[in-house]
């Protein structure tokens, strides 16, 4: 790493930091429940789904998978397919 860069990272390291967000009227805890919330109701709705029988099991964690992976959340290196 270029040394300006590393004194610069550890001056601010030290630092406090303040972030906000103008407009945004919801907590991140708020912002967390609400979207763990619809990942729950989507993870059910994929479960639910009787158009897939029971070999086809792989079809619905795949798409839950695809799910989590889509919020950001990945699920490491068992769906690295690439």
């Amino acid at each position: 790493m270029d040394l300006a860069i590393q004194l610069l990272s550890n001056l601010l390291e030290r630092r406090q930091i303040s972030v906000t967000f103008p407009g945004l009227n919801l907590t991140a805890q708020e912002m967390l429940e609400a979207s763990s919330y619809q990942a729950l109701c989507q993870i059910r709705e994929i479960l639910c789904d009787d158009s897939l029988s029971d070999p086809e099991c792989f079809e619905k964690i795949e798409r839950i998978v695809c799910l989590f992976e889509h919020m950001g959340s990945g699920c490491g290196s068992r769906h690295d397919f690439g």
